[in-house]
């Protein structure tokens, strides 16, 4: 028996409908909004998208269950495409440090840090992982996040990016989680030990995980500590040659030419851009490849800069929002604080931020297709927001405006109402 779900009444039906592909310019700003919107739901997939009247009259809607979004904002499910969900238990201590000024390498010489986290991950039972990574998706979801990219790259070792890959796999059968292997964390800093190392991980670890299936995805650090350009292009052509998406991790002490190597070689994005030559906008303006932008670790780490967004779209750039996940720089996967952060700190504008937190970021995984937007066919992913507004979602930064989210069509939060007790 087909299982139908009528959402009606949407005070603005955000669809997100538009051109083929990322978008780009006038068309981030674009939600193809529906004033009175109703989305019709068969067996998990949009049937039908349109005004309630029109929605409501059709045969299959006179047999579905009602969602009421009357008075209300109704739109695709935030797409988070930039975490490290294994990645252990808060760092606390490594945050109070951080309070009192400490830099990343006295944190590290005192206990904490990245080599900290990978300790613990070795340490952690594959079941206490798993426990932790489905406690955040849960968080991530309340907030709004219909689809996660989860990154490896804390292992340090070919046995802890494994064992992530494989917690990755383990959540993957309950909740759309897009994995990614994310190497160089494990680089000498010898020259002639890395050489080996990159000819180590192309020739034995993407083949495995090929095989395995433990990854969509690669990346690849091309900055300080990682590949320089040369290991990071024969990397990717590696990686693409055995059938992977590539993705490139910039950062803040990324090479310059980290782009030229990302839109050469063919990568779905280019992830957390902190600064950008006009080279790189006019590159990125001409390319499919997509600028990650995460505003989260700006705002936590307090640094001075956050990622140029105004400068890349008004250059014709492809640009998406992700939070950035992770114990050390960005403890937060409330998709709609970075929406509200990239509009107070990266001046976006609430439409464009919207686009680039859903249908661009559905396209940074290749899902672009699949989800991101409420079109004919796609995944019924969708939330309901408690305001009438879209602009009011960045508006009430740290707030959690979620009523209801949908995946797959089927209802996994629903806001119950507060009971006051009587007089």
């Amino acid at each position: 028996m087909r299982k139908v779900t009528l959402v009606r009444g949407a005070r603005q039906l955000l669809t997100l409908h538009g051109p083929v592909g990322a978008r780009r310019g006038a068309d981030l700003r674009n939600l193809g909004i529906i004033p009175d919107g109703a989305v019709l739901i068969v067996d998990g997939h949009i049937e039908d998208v349109g005004s309630s009247r029109r929605v409501e009259n059709l045969a299959l809607a006179r047999q579905a269950n009602e969602i009421d979004a009357t008075g209300r904002v109704v739109m695709p499910g935030l797409v988070d495409s930039h975490t490290h969900l294994v990645s252990g238990p808060a760092r606390v201590q490594d945050f109070e440090m951080l309070l009192a000024g400490a830099s990343p390498r006295e944190i590290a010489h005192g206990g904490g840090g990245t080599r900290a986290i990978a300790r613990t991950i070795s340490e952690l039972s594959p079941r206490a992982l798993e426990a932790q990574v489905r406690s955040l998706v849960e968080d991530a979801v309340r907030h709004g996040t219909t689809t996660l990219e989860a990154k490896s790259g804390f292992g340090f070792t070919d046995k802890g990016e494994i064992k992530i890959l494989r917690v990755h796999a383990a959540i993957g059968r309950e909740f759309p989680i897009i994995s990614t292997f994310l190497n160089g964390r494990t680089i000498g800093n010898n020259g002639s030990q890395t050489g080996h190392f990159v000819d180590w991980v192309c020739s034995r670890m993407l083949p495995f995980l090929k095989q395995r299936r433990l990854a969509e995805f690669v990346d690849t650090r091309c900055e300080d500590g990682g590949f320089n350009l040369d290991q990071a292009t024969r990397y990717l052509n590696a990686a693409r040659q055995l059938g992977f998406g590539l993705k490139v991790h910039a950062g803040p002490r990324s090479h310059p030419g980290a782009v030229h190597v990302a839109v050469k070689t063919g990568a779905t994005s280019i992830d957390n851009l902190l600064s950008v030559t006009r080279e790189d906008v006019a590159l990125l303006g001409q390319s499919r490849t997509i600028a990650t932008l995460l505003p989260g670790p700006s705002f936590f780490l307090d640094l001075d800069n956050y990622p140029p967004a105004r400068l890349l779209i008004d250059g014709g750039a492809a640009v998406a929002i992700a939070s950035g996940y992770s114990p050390e720089s960005c403890p937060s996967l409330n998709m709609q604080m970075m929406v509200a952060l990239a509009c107070r700190k990266m001046r976006m504008t609430p439409a464009e931020a919207l686009s680039a937190a859903t249908i661009n970021s559905a396209h940074a995984l290749g899902r672009g297709q699949q989800t991101g937007s409420i079109e004919k066919g796609k995944s019924a992913d969708l939330v309901i927001f408690t305001v009438p507004d879209y602009r009011e979602i960045p508006y009430h930064f740290g707030v959690n405006l979620i009523d209801v989210v949908l995946q797959r069509g089927n209802v996994l939060v629903e806001r119950s109402e507060i009971k006051w007790p009587a007089n």
